[in-house]
């Protein structure tokens, strides 16, 4: 009796531990797809850990199976079972960087803790004895060990003394004002600018222009637009490259890419990087990147491509057509002319182009991947395919009878925006860098943001919603209140909804924009697609 009696509590004792092994399996299980959906990965018990988890992973490695169900068999206490399991789901949190539990301590069933989970799942009852010590291993499993940030916060770069609105709402703190970037190896300054324009390819000259109110757009003689309902557009006349670019291919580039490599030499040189001098040989080149953005790319080169396909044929297409026309060749020339081995791509969103690569290559700097970017955009789109589309999609002016004053943003009268071309590119270092090597800083770039309003491919919400939020995230990037700003430089594009709809956007978010100067370079420019241009004075003055 007394051997039946000592087998079937041995076998009630197993099944026991069965189920009990059974359900730490479905937390763990949990735990991971938790994590997954936090946007973080549950890493492999063994990979990234501290050293007190490292051994508690060696120790549970160690002991065999047979010594852990001999151990479970003799604490046939249910507290005991629940201890065990509320270690082994502690193993989850420990795995994503939290701090690790002490050695000998357990949080209490009852302990009280915010879940930064709290608003996206609610985790399923258990169904298995002993519910109470199954909630608290759950709620163990879904909450660091000790106080600290939600568990994704690791994937998000918070600058010093800054405040993640993520972090900030799930603890129920307010957020406070941004503080602006103090480590020299992160803060972004412009030491160099070149372009290429209606104006010529030298920025006082241009931006001399640009103060005495020139205008430079005019007919369109490149071809025979006659036809076209528009017939005007900022056309540059008399490029040379003489100097920057080889007889040999300065014949075989599309205007796009020749704007680009003269442009992004000339800003090398504004920043004391003339090509062989000292200053240039001394540059870390594997550290130093390009990232130029254009709208349309090489569209001269794929539309003689394209052309010469239909009528004689695809062998007299010219091997350049792939080469020239993809929209990254104008970054990759310029490296390759200037030997920089960084990161080196192009971007391609429309009017937003060149802020983009701005970002982008900001970016890049203040990740430690950098120590400094050319970046911009260029553009040379004015050919009968390119003003032949936007007469299609119904953007133009039409305003033939007096072109210069056809881009006229914010004016009742206004009837659509104005083509232009050319290239406006800056040269991007870290503070820590450009003071080293003594180079002429003439702003420092503070932050930007990107995003998307997700409403149409042309009009934009009429609330300006995308534009406005945008906004905001830049404030906030840049640690600048909007109180501090006093001069917006506007999209302005002359359409109807456009500009009404940034006006919106605008009034949204500074709410006493009486006292901001808003213009717009594209009146005297023309919309470039892509390209941007600054000119810093320190006398602050602004083209009217």
């Amino acid at each position: 009796m007394g051997c039946c009696q000592s087998r079937l509590e041995r076998q009630e004792a197993m099944s026991r531990c069965k189920a009990r092994r059974r359900y730490t399996k479905k937390l763990v299980a949990t735990g991971a797809v938790l994590l997954q959906f936090a946007g973080v990965e549950a890493d492999h018990p063994h990979q990234h850990v501290s050293a007190h988890e490292e051994q508690g992973a060696q120790t549970v490695a160690e002991t065999s199976s047979r010594q852990r169900r001999k151990k479970r068999m003799s604490n046939h206490s249910g507290d005991n079972r629940s201890s065990e399991a509320k270690h082994t789901v502690l193993w989850a949190p420990s795995r994503i960087h939290t701090r690790p539990p002490p050695p000998c301590s357990q949080p209490s069933p009852d302990q009280s803790v915010p879940s930064p989970f709290a608003s996206f799942v609610s985790p399923p009852s258990p169904s298995i004895s002993s519910s109470s010590a199954a909630a608290a291993a759950m709620q163990s499993l879904l909450l660091p060990a000790a106080a600290a940030a939600p568990v994704f916060a690791p994937r998000r770069r918070t600058l010093p003394g800054r405040v993640s609105v993520v972090r900030a709402s799930l603890a129920g703190a307010a957020a406070t004002a941004p503080r602006r970037e103090t480590d020299p190896k992160k803060r972004v300054v412009i030491t160099g600018m070149g372009l290429v324009s209606v104006f010529g390819n030298e920025v006082d000259a241009y931006y001399d222009r640009l103060l005495a109110g020139e205008s430079g757009v005019g007919p369109i003689d490149r071809f025979d637009a006659s036809n076209f309902p528009t017939r005007f557009a900022g056309q540059i006349r008399g490029f040379s490259s003489e100097g920057y670019i080889d007889g040999k291919n300065d014949r075989r580039l599309d205007d796009c890419l020749r704007y680009c490599i003269v442009s992004g030499k000339k800003a090398l040189e504004s920043a004391d990087l003339a090509r062989g001098s000292k200053s240039m040989d001394k540059i870390d080149k594997t550290r130093a990147g390009v990232l130029v953005g254009t709208g349309m790319g090489g569209l001269t080169v794929f539309s003689d491509g394209v052309q010469n396909l239909i009528e004689k044929g695809y062998r007299k297409i010219t091997p350049f057509f792939i080469p020239y026309a993809i929209t990254n060749m104008g970054s990759a020339l310029l490296a390759m002319d200037i030997g920089f081995m960084g990161p080196n791509y192009s971007i391609s969103t429309a009017c937003a182009t060149s802020n983009y690569c701005f970002y982008a290559a900001a970016n890049h700097i203040r990740r430690g991947e950098a120590d400094m970017m050319i970046a911009g955009g260029t553009e040379a789109a004015i050919i009968p395919i390119g003003v032949g589309g936007f007469i299609a999609c119904r953007a133009l002016s039409q305003r033939n009878d007096d072109p210069k004053t056809a881009s006229r943003p914010w004016d009742q009268a206004r009837d659509g925006f104005v083509m232009g071309e050319g290239a406006g590119v800056l040269v991007m270092e870290s503070l820590e860098h450009a003071m080293k090597r003594d180079a002429p800083i003439i702003a420092e770039y503070l932050g930007g943001a990107v995003n998307c309003d997700a409403y149409h491919m042309t009009d934009p919400r009429s609330d300006g919603l995308g534009v406005s939020s945008c906004i905001r995230q830049s404030l906030e990037d840049s640690g600048v209140a909007p109180e501090e700003v006093n001069y917006i430089n506007a999209h302005a594009t002359s359409t109807l909804a456009g500009d009404l709809a940034e006006v919106n956007a605008i009034k949204q978010v500074f709410k006493d924009p009486s006292g901001i100067k808003i213009n717009a370079t594209k009146v005297l420019l023309c919309s470039l697609w892509s390209t941007v241009y600054f000119k810093f004075k320190e006398t602050g003055t602004l083209p009217s």
